[in-house]
């Protein structure tokens, strides 16, 4: 099978939007906070990750349909539980000895607390995480669809943001119920989700003009045309167009 240009730009959104998906995941344990009028704001380090798939769903539903976008949905999915599968077992490997020794700890390396911290004990995070992802990208999947079946291939921002504006409203209370409740009080819970959601939203928003970029690119460069509404699954390999070479 030769992989010729358009195979390859597939290949490679999958790729990237499955990477960032499992980072985002690996470290949305972790809380940062800016300070605006007085209050302190806090929001998950996976948001740094997360508007990366927004698009990626987004182009992917656009140009190769929703069944496709769909597959590739539970694909990711999957792949993540593979992660923390792969994950879990290392952690019941036994560790070298010089590694639980103090001197291992000074040195820098990694000892089995500090293993265990980072990658074990976030369970409840991942997940919530894994289940807030697939109902999330379900939702945004079918508003996105439904979007483009009222506008057709205008407005590319509304179906983009307005899928995402709703997809991580459902997403973001989800997680965040997962995670915190009974962790936190009510008031704390509800600035997380706020705040969350206000960055994922923000995200979605100020993307907009490189959605459009990434648009733009693959119509021109590689002869793609987004899929109209009524075609769930859009032709991988359509005639060739002049330019297009196989790699």
């Amino acid at each position: 099978m030769k992989l010729d240009a358009r195979l390859n730009l597939f290949i490679t959104l999958v790729a990237v939007f499955m990477t960032c998906l499992v980072v985002g995941d690996l470290i949305g344990g972790k809380l940062t906070s800016f300070t605006l009028f007085g209050h302190e704001w806090v929001f998950s380090a996976g948001q740094i990750a997360f508007p990366i798939t927004f698009i990626l769903t987004d182009i992917i539903n656009e140009f190769y349909g929703r069944t496709v976008v769909r597959r590739v949905t539970f694909l990711a999915f999957f792949m993540v539980g593979l992660t923390f599968c792969i994950i879990y077992i290392s952690a019941q490997l036994p560790w070298a000895s010089f590694a639980q020794d103090a001197k291992w700890d000074e040195a820098g390396g990694v000892t089995p607390h500090v293993f265990s911290v980072v990658f074990t004990q976030a369970t409840r995070i991942q997940i919530a995480s894994m289940i807030a992802f697939l109902i999330g990208n379900l939702i945004d999947i079918w508003v996105f669809f439904l979007l483009k079946k009222l506008t057709g291939n205008k407005h590319l921002w509304l179906r983009s943001t307005g899928s995402t504006a709703v997809s991580q409203l459902v997403d973001t209370i989800v997680i965040s119920a997962f995670i915190w409740i009974g962790k936190v009080g009510f008031e704390r819970y509800v600035t997380i989700v706020v705040t969350s959601y206000v960055v994922k939203l923000l995200a979605a928003i100020v993307v907009t003009p490189l959605i459009y970029a990434v648009h733009d690119v693959i119509e021109k460069k590689y002869n793609i045309h987004p899929a109209p509404a009524d075609v769930a699954s859009a032709d991988l390999d359509p005639p060739e167009a002049p330019g297009v070479k196989e790699d």
